[in-house]
């Protein structure tokens, strides 16, 4: 079969090879699946440089998240069998950036049939991020208003779609005009270019001094302390990620002042410690996918051979919505 591997860490567009490898054997929990799509996630690109919490030893094949067909089951594997249609996570370091994947059990799901390949293959990682940051640890209330950084990219277009269900006001924030109109078509009621505007004042404007109630930061870095400046009383900073770099150092005398909570989100440890809170999730993100609630933004499908480049301008911050690896 042929896959994307890295040999040696680095960039993306260097170090994702195009090889000839053996089809992967499933483990007593684990299927093997035929590819159908996997989107380019963040961790993808971090793990490539060796910046990922997980730091599998090359040669590996990214691709943490896929939608395929199950070609092959270990021996312990139940409820899943030859020719279902599945979505979850690649076990790396036979990941989704091949045209096989090895996929273990307990993090894999039957796919929705109201989504195609790509977009259910995009329903994992960003949805599943969104739905336990919003509803599981701040809280999110109909009525009240979530502030989305990054928000025409993968996870942030999920959190505005899952806004928008709970009956929140979505104030979504991008860099630049193309950006501004993907967060506007993916249902923002407000939506701020953070290269021409400040956010903290049309957050304070838009909520008539108020703040957000719920803020949605990817970013961290400045992004993250300016979000304090227009955070609500009793409001709550979603922590999910540093695509900045910057890991930010939180005042908490202003945590206390100002009645705020700091909120992490580390949704990995869920598949770990909460796995029917995992399937749950899952279950009501397919029910919303069938009502329209929710539909993935796919920007870009690429074949294996475009995969590297595609890696790197994810890597490099210049798509929307998700950039997605497709066989067909």
């Amino acid at each position: 079969m042929r896959a994307l591997r890295v040999t040696e860490l680095g960039k993306p567009y260097e170090v994702l090879e195009l090889a000839r490898t053996e089809v992967p054997e499933p483990g007593a929990d684990q299927v093997v699946v035929r590819v159908a799509a996997s989107p380019v996630n963040f961790p993808d690109v971090l793990m490539c440089q060796g910046q990922y919490q997980v730091k599998p030893d090359p040669p590996f094949t990214p691709g943490v998240e896929l939608c395929g067909e199950v070609v092959a089951t270990g021996s312990d594997v139940t409820g899943l069998a030859h020719g279902d249609r599945v979505v979850g996570a690649g076990a790396v370091p036979a990941g989704g950036f091949a045209e096989y994947a090895l996929m273990d059990a307990g993090r894999t799901f039957h796919a929705p049939e109201a989504l195609a390949d790509a977009e259910a293959a995009s329903l994992f990682i960003g949805y599943q991020t969104g739905w336990f940051g919003l509803h599981r640890r701040a809280g999110l209330r109909s009525g009240e208003t979530l502030l989305v950084h990054a928000a025409s990219g993968g996870v942030g277009s999920a959190a505005i779609q899952l806004g928008r269900a709970a009956g929140a006001t979505v104030i979504g924030v991008v860099g630049g005009r193309e950006k501004a109109e993907v967060a506007r078509e993916l249902g923002a009621h407000v939506v701020v270019d953070r290269h021409t505007e400040d956010f903290v004042s049309v957050v304070k404007e838009t909520t008539g001094g108020k703040g957000a109630d719920v803020v949605y930061d990817p970013v961290g870095g400045d992004t993250y302390g300016r979000s304090t400046k227009c955070v609500a009383f009793e409001g709550r900073i979603l922590v999910i990620g540093f695509a900045s770099g910057d890991i930010p150092t939180p005042a908490l005398n202003h945590a206390l002042i100002k009645n705020y909570s700091i909120v992490g989100l580390h949704w990995g440890l869920y598949n770990e410690r909460d796995p029917r809170a995992v399937r749950e999730a899952h279950e009501d993100l397919c029910r919303m996918a069938t009502s329209g609630e929710i539909d993935p933004l796919v920007s870009e499908r690429v074949g294996l051979e475009e995969l590297p480049a595609a890696a790197q301008r994810v890597a490099d911050g210049h798509t929307v919505g998700r950039v997605v690896y497709t066989s067909t």
